[in-house]
């Protein structure tokens, strides 16, 4: 199963020169970037954890790939993404988010259904994934 979320998440993988144009229209449009990485990729998970500070008053998108490398070289099976962020209206909004890298195998989710009172059906999605602790569910 492939994991679908952000800006690109219907298209395949970017290659490091398209996420290099990504991140460089993020920057022309004084966009700060960040970069952030996670191993529970679930839709509701939006604390992934932060590497290093957001990357402000960049220019080049060099120094963000630099991030990103050095990013994927410590976490290379955890999903790894992008986030740009529009600050033109005094709140921190996030304009794009794309994941750059994930693992090579993801186990994808199981939908758990529950049938409760008056015929309500119920349903939860549930990661694969996380049936193991943390920091080892893609080894």
């Amino acid at each position: 199963m492939r994991i679908t979320q952000g800006t690109f998440s219907f298209l395949p993988d970017l290659t490091d020169e398209q996420i290099t144009a990504q991140v460089q229209y993020c920057l022309d449009n004084d966009w700060p970037v960040s970069v952030e990485y996670t191993d529970d990729p679930h839709p509701r998970n939006v604390y992934w954890d932060m590497w290093g500070m957001p990357l402000f008053d960049l220019k080049d998108a060099a120094g963000v790939m630099t991030e990103i490398n050095a990013c994927r070289a410590a976490f290379p099976n955890q999903y790894i993404r992008v986030n740009g962020y529009d600050r033109r209206l005094g709140r921190q909004t996030t304009a794009i988010s794309f994941i750059v890298n994930r693992p090579k195998q993801e186990p994808g989710f199981y939908l758990e259904r529950q049938e409760v009172a008056d015929r309500q059906v119920r349903y939860t999605l549930r990661p694969y994934a996380a049936d193991k602790p943390g920091g080892q569910r893609y080894e």
